[in-house]
């Protein structure tokens, strides 16, 4: 007898018994406890098979497995561009989809390299005639079937207008992951932040990674440098991540064209800012530094980048005594 057949039959007998129970013979034993006795006994197996049969198996929720990478870090994928999400006067969010039941899949830290796609009508070239390859950290690394860059259009920035340009249903080619900095959760017992614009998306990537994970007790300072209020990106997110964890994380905006109500720091990043807020030197290994702005700011900061190099520290933070192991520029 199948297993569906035999619980039936179970359930028919113990339904039967509660609404029809036999009436007692005077001349014949009663049969109901042996009735009652075989309905339990079928209860209990039927019991047992759910919880321990092969059934339960299948019932149980098996962990998600781990998606698939989309990218490929050493060719160039074209991917299609899903929507444009406008986020201020010179910025967006541009989401691109991604194969099904694939993610980006970055490493924290970590950046992607983009180029214009070859089936585009005007390809971007440089006045060489090769391509414009230029990098840019997604904003949310893990999400499921898009990745997702936070970009601020720039009017000598030939890449960020091309992509500023396009239209849902054309594509960008991307290549990565490219790693920066391999960041672990409690390295460092102080964590400081400098950055300019829309070098703000690897500390962005870097503090969601570290202030989400529970166990993490290394406590970042940022310092967010832009022109004007209106030019400070992701602030509702920094807000929230400073109201959520106060002990671990906190943020200064400094502008250098304040409005009339403005109550916070102005000017370019300085020695007495990062002095006043950031860690000291004095801590070593203990203590790191991150900067990510334009190359002026970068420059004026902390040396300039030797191309995809880090380049000789310099600048500001070289004056106040770090060294070049406790700086890493993005």
């Amino acid at each position: 007898m199948s297993f569906a057949r035999a619980s039936f039959t179970a359930r028919r007998t113990l339904v039967s018994l509660s609404f029809a129970p036999p009436k007692p013979d005077a001349k014949k034993p009663s049969n109901l406890p042996l009735w009652l006795g075989g309905a339990g006994i079928a209860g209990i197996s039927l019991y047992l098979y759910l919880e321990k049969g092969p059934g339960a198996q299948k019932a149980k929720a098996e962990p998600a497995a781990p998606k698939k990478g989309a990218l490929d870090p050493k060719n160039f994928i074209d991917f299609e561009l899903k929507k444009v999400e406008p986020y201020n006067h010179n910025t967006a969010k541009f989401v691109f989809a991604l194969p099904p039941d694939t993610a980006a899949d970055l490493p924290v830290a970590s950046c992607v390299v983009v180029q214009s796609s070859p089936d585009h009508p005007a390809p971007l070239k440089n006045g060489e005639g090769k391509p414009v390859i230029r990098p840019y950290t997604p904003i949310l690394p893990d999400a499921e079937g898009e990745i997702t860059f936070l970009i601020k259009r720039y009017d000598n920035g030939l890449m960020s207008k091309h992509i500023h340009e396009l239209k849902p249903g054309e594509k960008l080619a991307i290549k990565g992951p490219i790693p920066k900095f391999p960041f672990k959760v409690n390295e460092f017992e102080e964590v400081g932040m400098v950055a300019g614009g829309s070098g703000i998306t690897p500390m962005h990537q870097i503090l969601l990674h570290a202030l989400n994970d529970p166990s993490n007790k290394t406590r970042f300072t940022l310092i967010f440098a832009n022109i004007s209020e209106r030019d400070i990106l992701l602030r509702e997110e920094f807000d929230k991540l400073r109201k959520e964890h106060p002990d671990t994380f906190n943020v200064i905006y400094t502008l250098d064209k304040p409005g009339p109500d403005w109550k916070g720091p102005t000017g370019y990043v300085n020695k007495e800012m990062i002095a006043q807020h950031i860690a000291p030197p004095s801590l070593a290994e203990k203590v790191k530094i991150f900067v990510c702005g334009p190359p002026g700011q970068v420059a004026a900061l902390a040396g300039k980048k030797a191309g995809m190099k880090q380049g000789e520290l310099g600048g500001i933070l070289k004056e106040l005594g770090y060294t070049e192991d406790q700086v890493f520029k993005f």
